[in-house]
């Protein structure tokens, strides 16, 4: 998987990024940005198709994979975590690469960075995909018994450090496992090699505490920069495509063309039939659906 790619190890806003980059830079450039509890593999199965088109950038997350995973705490309002952080590794990735503009396609946590950095980086993001998500300030605010048993680790992870991360490193495979095997396909979506990378990833020194700063982040400094956006009237301004999966629980407790278009002004998108994790349960349905709006100019 992922062959004509290296992986890269790139100073970025003063940590470290994981990454595996096109050897061919002379395509159009793409970000792709995973979700929690994974890395970037989860591009594994349309990244083939995708490479015909883009010059791939497929990197882990602050905090995830074998990415930097720096400090943080409450007496700094969990703001290394912050997604306003972690855009500018992702636009300062981008950069150290000479793609100063760029699409990007994303999952999960990796779509809520994108969010923010459509927001503050418009010169830098030409358009996104976003992958089975609502904006973070209206599913918090919307939040309702359903949505609350379905992602109880919103409210898990956000508890005070150090409950959840010695929970997770107790017997971290199991987190990982009944986080991922609990929604609609199960463990089948995932390929033997890529899961046993997960596996991995999740035993590293400090991924805990991070997964859960990261979460910790969107429920207080994220809140109050998406707040601020919405006072102000600052929206997404670029061409957005949201799609989820049809089984899952955006479609079911959300609506998220709706709420997407309370914070950014060209929305489009539809569900897909899958669960929550597109990229690896529903491939070809994703490619037909996001690879036509990319490709757009």
């Amino acid at each position: 998987m992922f062959s004509n790619h290296s992986l890269h190890r790139i100073a970025a806003n003063g940590i470290t990024i994981n990454a595996r980059v096109s050897d061919d830079r002379s395509k159009p450039p793409l970000l792709l940005l995973h979700g929690h509890p994974q890395t970037h593999l989860i591009w594994h199965k349309v990244e083939p198709e995708l490479s015909k088109h883009f010059s791939i950038v497929a990197a882990d997350l602050r905090g995830y994979g074998d990415s930097d995973k720096p400090p943080s705490d409450a007496s700094m309002n969990h703001a290394p975590y912050s997604k306003r952080e972690m855009a500018k590794d992702m636009v300062a990735v981008m950069q150290s690469f000479g793609f100063t503009r760029f699409k990007v396609i994303a999952h999960d946590r990796g779509a809520r960075v994108t969010h923010r950095m459509l927001v503050d980086h418009p010169n830098s993001v030409e358009r996104a995909a976003l992958l089975d998500i609502a904006p973070t300030l209206a599913m918090y605010e919307q939040t309702d018994m359903e949505f609350a048993r379905a992602y109880f680790h919103w409210f898990f992870l956000i508890q005070r450090e150090p409950m959840p991360e010695t929970m997770i490193q107790a017997d971290p495979e199991f987190f990982i496992e009944k986080m991922m095997g609990n929604r609609h396909a199960g463990l089948s979506a995932f390929t033997p090699e890529v899961l046993a990378e997960y596996r991995r990833c999740i035993r590293l020194p400090g991924i805990a505490h991070s997964i859960c700063e990261d979460y910790r982040a969107s429920a207080t400094i994220d809140l109050d920069h998406d707040r601020a956006d919405r006072d102000a009237g600052r929206k997404v301004t670029q061409p957005l495509q949201v799609l989820w999966g049809a089984n899952g629980v955006i479609e079911k407790c959300f609506k998220p063309l709706t709420d997407w278009s309370r914070v950014a002004e060209n929305v489009r998108g539809g569900s897909v039939p899958c669960g929550h994790y597109l990229p690896e349960e529903a491939p070809d349905a994703l490619l037909a659906e996001a690879l036509p709006f990319l490709l757009e100019r």
